[in-house]
């Protein structure tokens, strides 16, 4: 049974420490509406989701003035408004070191303490943006920073990590390297990109362990639950693969009901074969719904993430979760 903390003492604890209290997590993603109505109906999505307890939640991030704006007031809201552990995304693009140190007290003095710490990429509208003004370019030059501010109170910090590559970085030893390099500067643990062929993700794992990473990795699930969502998937992951069976399933559907329920069965046999491998954590991208989780956890037969974790830990052998 699990002995863990409560979902409202969860609440303020940073990852790490729910990390190592109830492993493995169950994490939601979303990101932050561009209307106000849009705002109004994502926190009917998150009171959905909030049924299905999850461990944290995470909010995106972008470089643009007013979407800096709209993660700092979502996840304020979530943090003060539900009993969900809210992640803050925070990114290098567009912003000077006087910049970064604001955002970070605005959050500190908002009861947030847990920062998903990335590169980034400057958005479209400002794509010539000349990056020398910023006053880092890599993630684990933030990292390094956050770690450097804290102070009175200490933030939790994840990274990301890309189960088929950095498309930055073509060369796998080299990412290896710099995926270190953030663990090295203080990163708790690692948030990976979606991906399709678990195969991917447990070369990863096996990849990090080979190079010294000993932090956990939580991988991150994204049901397709349309066409078009299958292709903007592809672009929001910088070419994610996506696995010729899944394209051969996908290819038989008569409609997006039809392709919604082969993603969804898709990435639910995803996860059963992830938690019965020990995995640290799952991260589902919500794309601010609730449907295509909500029916995960039902074909995964329960009813919330505490039944998940639990019926884990009664029928996993002792010692082999990691």
């Amino acid at each position: 049974m699990d002995t863990g903390p409560t979902d409202h003492e969860n609440k303020r604890m940073h990852i790490r420490d729910i990390l190592k209290a109830h492993r493995p997590t169950f994490s939601f993603e979303f990101f932050p509406p561009k209307t106000e109505r849009g705002f109004e109906e994502l926190f009917v999505t998150i009171a959905n989701l909030q049924k299905l307890a999850p461990s944290f939640v995470s909010v995106t991030y972008g470089a643009g003035g007013a979407t800096r704006d709209r993660t700092h007031d979502l996840v304020v809201r979530i943090q003060r408004e539900t009993n969900l552990t809210a992640v803050a995304h925070l990114t290098c693009v567009c912003h000077s070191e006087a910049e970064l140190g604001s955002v970070l007290d605005r959050y500190a003095a908002n009861g947030v303490g847990n920062i998903l710490a990335l590169g980034g990429d400057p958005p479209k509208e400002l794509s010539g943006h000349d990056r020398t003004k910023d006053a880092f370019h890599h993630a684990a030059d933030l990292v390094r920073f956050i770690r450097s501010r804290s102070t009175s109170r200490e933030f939790g910090i994840g990274v990301a990590g890309f189960p088929e590559g950095h498309p930055g970085t073509p060369n796998r030893l080299r990412e290896m390297d710099y995926l270190k390099a953030k663990v090295d500067e203080g990163a708790d643990y690692i948030c990976t990109q979606l991906f399709f062929d678990n195969r991917d993700f447990f070369d990863f794992r096996d990849r990090c362990d080979l190079a010294g990473i000993k932090v956990p990795i939580i991988a991150g699930i994204m049901p397709i639950t349309s066409r078009s969502g299958m292709t903007r998937m592809a672009e929001l992951a910088l070419g994610a693969r996506v696995p010729a069976a899944l394209l051969r399933a996908v290819s038989r559907c008569a409609d997006d009901e039809a392709v919604a329920r082969v993603g969804i069965h898709w990435a639910t046999e995803q996860c059963r074969q992830l938690l019965d491998h020990g995995i640290s954590g799952i991260h589902f991208y919500t794309l601010n719904r609730s449907d295509a989780t909500r029916q995960i956890y039902a074909s995964l037969g329960v009813s919330d993430s505490v039944a998940l974790r639990n019926g884990i830990h009664n029928n996993t052998p002792e010692g082999h979760v990691s």
